[in-house]
């Protein structure tokens, strides 16, 4: 008894001490080293400096675009996730699971990979390249870029919605079927208001991977300031094209920035849900 009281929680403690300190030592070499480096490089000079580098016409165009992108990604990210997701856990066709595996397929194929395939489909000389010819702009303009990030972004909706639905059942949409409801009556006032918790994670983290999206719309975007740059575009191009190693820090704050605040709203919707 003594022994497998030695051996009981006080011996773990040691285990745990060290399992903490190992992660922590790791996420601060690898996150909150890189990014107080940058806080510090960014407000050095003052935080006049900052400002006047983020007022930059360039930059003012590259945080339009990049919120232009955000605004028409996640609405339609919304109703093909919330339809895609109905259809994987309601729905009985065949190919079902190649379309499981076309939803998670933006988690393993490089984003480099996404903007050649565009590039291919829709550049001059692609399987689409003639809608040019009608004055249609793909590739190096909006079009382009919303159509990369909407991929990358494609499976947040869909992974978040899906378990909620599989949580609550078919019974209450049943009923109200029964009660003479037709199915989008069905779907606004018993399925939606369900899913809600689960679809606002979603939305917010589609949000926060499309403001972050580089490798997918820098193959499709032009990269012109104040016509197809976005913030991660904008850093890029500070920092290599330009050498403006400051201006790169500054873009570069304002953008994490957007991105903490993200984060913030997902940890407070996530304790929210974690109360209901």
């Amino acid at each position: 008894m003594s022994t497998a009281t030695r051996t009981g929680p006080s011996a773990r403690t040691p285990a745990r001490l060290a399992l903490r300190t190992v992660a922590l030592g790791y996420l601060t070499l690898l996150v909150a080293v890189p990014i107080v480096l940058i806080l510090w490089r960014t407000f050095q000079p003052g935080i006049g400096e900052f400002i006047d580098s983020i007022r930059t016409p360039a930059a003012i165009s590259a945080l339009n675009l990049s919120v232009l992108i955000v605004a028409i990604v996640v609405p339609l990210n919304v109703i093909f996730g919330v339809s895609t997701a109905l259809a994987l856990v309601r729905g009985r066709f065949p190919g079902k699971g190649l379309l499981q595996a076309v939803v998670d397929l933006p988690f393993a194929v490089s984003p480099i990979v996404v903007g050649v395939a565009l590039i291919l489909l829709w550049g001059s000389g692609g399987w689409f390249g003639g809608v040019e010819s009608l004055g249609f702009q793909v590739i190096f303009g909006l079009p382009g870029m919303v159509i990369a990030t909407l991929f990358v972004t494609l499976p947040f909706v869909v992974r978040e919605v899906e378990p909620v639905l599989h949580e609550i059942g078919t019974e209450q949409e049943q009923a109200a079927s029964t009660l003479g409801a037709s199915s989008w009556q069905t779907f606004w006032r018993i399925t939606l208001p369900a899913i809600r918790w689960g679809l606002t994670y979603g939305v917010v983290l589609t949000i926060a991977r499309a403001l972050g999206e580089f490798g997918a719309v820098i193959m499709v975007s032009s990269g012109f300031p104040g016509v197809s740059q976005t913030l991660t575009l904008l850093v890029h191009s500070r920092y290599i094209d330009d050498h403006n190693t400051y201006g790169a820090y500054a873009a570069a704050t304002l953008l994490m920035g957007l991105a903490v605040a993200t984060l913030l709203g997902m940890t407070l919707l996530d304790r929210k849900r974690s109360t209901r």
